[in-house]
């Protein structure tokens, strides 16, 4: 099986996170900050907007006691850029591009290194029609300054203007409770 490979997302191997102490499980699931949770069995995706979610996502994980990076490969979870794939060595998954459910909507996914189900997992509630694989704009951090101006925050969604067409695009956040201070700090 596979998993949906959408914006920025943390991919874990499930043997993983089945080795950790039962309590730090349960703290993985409490801590999931997100809706874009989906798993195969095999392999957990969470996806992200934002590279400092990203960045605090993974923290998290470590300090459950997951191992990101050895000698530079991944170990227990790996980063997934949607249009670059793996952001670090990876032996333990495949990355490309599949069709989705034969419709010819494409979509980048993952799947465990061996495994021979091609289904792909993706969030409860998504839809291709209204996906970043469907629709999707990226601006590097380096233009954000320049193409986009911060309007505000709803719930889960910061809106921002963009300078150049004149409308509102919108960049998924991980809930403030599960943000860090220094997270809120610098990007609110």
């Amino acid at each position: 099986m596979a998993v949906l490979a959408e914006a920025i997302s943390v991919v874990i191997k499930v043997e993983s996170l089945l080795s950790l102490a039962t309590e730090d499980q349960i703290k993985f699931t409490q801590s999931i900050p997100n809706k874009t949770f989906c798993e195969d069995g095999e392999l957990i995706r969470v996806g992200f907007m934002n590279p400092a979610d990203v960045h605090s996502y993974v923290e998290q994980l470590k300090s459950l006691g997951l191992i990101f990076i050895k000698d530079d490969h991944a170990i227990d979870l790996v980063v997934v850029d949607q249009l670059k794939g793996p952001i670090h060595n990876c032996s333990w998954i495949d990355f490309g591009v599949i069709d989705l459910n034969d419709s010819g909507n494409k979509i980048k996914s993952c799947k465990l290194k061996g495994s021979t189900i091609s289904q792909v997992s993706c969030p409860s509630g998504w839809s291709f029609e209204n996906s970043l694989s469907s629709k999707s704009g990226f601006i590097s951090n380096d233009e954000e300054s320049d193409k986009l101006t911060f309007l505000r925050r709803d719930d889960d969604m910061d809106v921002y203007l963009n300078n150049e067409t004149g409308k509102e695009v919108f960049v998924g956040r991980p809930n403030s409770e599960n943000r860090s201070n220094k997270d809120s700090e610098t990007n609110d």
